[in-house]
């Protein structure tokens, strides 16, 4: 992110659960001088940089939204966490006290996430498919929240299924939608349109968001699940 894109920031980042220190955002390091994928380490590694440009809450939060719906304690279902990137940012604001359930469908990247899960205890990875939530309901429990981003045509339907099974009543449900991955024929507006109608059978929108210049064509959204 450039210096003259963070001057022109029409909102400060304003959750609660991250510093905003000159431009930059930082998580409360979890285990204090451990770094994750590179990222700067500021007041003795206290604090981890969180790069929005690598990832996507990381820029819905430059983008200011207000409300995360993840803070400490939060029990979080992460579906598509990769190798950890961001999964290790909701590891600090959780903390101890809270709790992420990994999954990701990709062996490649599951392995690297097992190394950063060994370190940090609130982590828990799982290799398996999102889109059939069924097969691992028996490894995790309910959660506070769930959280997507699965670069996939049938996003919305991944996250319907997860909420129905993980979500406890008045949970969050929090999904980065990628617009070219639904219907590269369609404009991206279109796109939300259309899957903003099959969330609000299930969801109350609270917020959202487009993420550029972090991410093209994409929307996240942050909701509330309707009991």
């Amino acid at each position: 992110m450039s210096k003259k894109f963070r001057k022109k920031l029409k909102f400060k980042p304003r959750i609660k659960e991250v510093e905003f220190i000159r431009g930059r955002i930082y998580t409360h390091n979890l285990i204090k001088g451990n770094r994750v994928y590179g990222e700067k380490l500021i007041e003795n590694g206290r604090l981890r940089e969180w790069v929005p440009s690598r990832s996507k809450i990381g820029a819905a939060i430059m983008r200011g939204i207000k409300n995360l719906g993840i803070k400490k304690g939060s029990k979080v279902l992460y579906l598509g966490a990769a190798s950890g990137t961001t999964a290790s940012h909701v590891s600090d604001i959780v903390g101890k006290e809270g709790a992420v359930f990994c999954i990701d469908i990709a062996y490649r990247v599951v392995r690297d996430l097992v190394l950063v899960c060994e370190k940090r205890k609130n982590m828990f990875p799982l290799l398996a498919d999102a889109s059939h939530p069924e097969t691992y309901k028996a490894f995790f429990p309910t959660v506070d929240v769930v959280y997507e981003d699965v670069a996939s045509k049938n996003q919305a339907e991944i996250l319907i299924r997860n909420c129905d099974l993980f979500l406890k009543p008045n949970g969050w449900a929090i999904i980065a939608v990628k617009a070219r991955s639904i219907d590269v024929t369609k404009k991206p507006q279109q796109v939300f349109n259309e899957i903003e109608k099959k969330f609000k059978k299930h969801f109350i929108i609270i917020e959202k968001t487009k993420l550029e210049p972090f991410e093209k064509d994409h929307m996240f959204y942050i909701m509330k699940k309707i009991n």
